[in-house]
């Protein structure tokens, strides 16, 4: 099931017939190009590397570099801001050196799944991070934000794993599933996607078809 790479330019509104507003995120998403196709016999699996965002030639080091030569010939740029790898059922479909656009493999309507890396916020505490109420805040109180007991004395004389404590929170790879394609801008390649999506503006964005329908 092959995919788009994207980058995310922000949030709005658009009105709907009613008059109501709905409010979607503004992607750009492609175009893609395809650097290699991966095949059964040869590696044991089927899938297209594509690349997105152009990088200056020299910029690259030489085994990023011998590959898109390889595949697309000399270039003073090259797609390789991110490569990535998608599964696809048949690689025939695409050839190497093939332009995947927005309106090659989405429709306006249609349900996909948006994957991001979330806003980093650094060390937090545990009633940001995890949502703890934290203790009293009247004079004479020593507890305040503190997390409060984390485990017992003598038995088992260690803290569990996984328990919720301070710590770094946010950066992390989260999808979003069964967004709707409110609108597709084709000359763009802009994508309006109903509701909010991982990252900051100007994050990377990965778009694929929707794995679980939406009851």
């Amino acid at each position: 099931m092959a995919g788009l790479i994207g980058r995310k330019l922000g949030m709005t509104q658009i009105p709907t017939k009613d008059g109501s507003m709905i409010p979607v995120t503004v992607i750009e998403a492609g175009p893609c190009t395809v650097i290699q196709g991966k095949t059964l016999e040869r590696d044991g699996y089927t899938a297209i590397k594509v690349g997105y965002g152009e990088v200056e030639a020299k910029k690259l080091n030489k085994p990023q570099l011998g590959e898109l030569r390889k595949a697309l010939g000399e270039r003073e740029k090259y797609p390789a801001l991110v490569i990535k790898e998608f599964r696809v059922d048949d690689v025939s479909k695409f050839q190497v050196g093939q332009e995947i656009k927005i309106v090659d493999l989405f429709n306006e309507g249609e349900r996909i799944d948006v994957t991001g890396i979330s806003k980093g916020k650094g060390f937090q505490g545990v009633i940001k991070r995890w949502g703890f109420s934290g203790g009293p805040k009247s004079h004479g109180s020593k507890f305040h934000n503190r997390p409060g007991s984390i485990g017992q004395h003598t038995e088992p004389a260690r803290v569990y794993k996984g328990k919720k404590l301070p710590g770094h929170d946010g950066l992390k790879r989260i999808t979003v599933k069964n967004l709707e394609i409110v609108k597709i801008i084709p000359d763009k390649n802009v994508v309006l996607v109903k509701g909010a999506v991982p990252g900051p503006r100007g994050g990377i964005i990965i778009l694929r078809k929707a794995k679980e329908k939406e009851q």
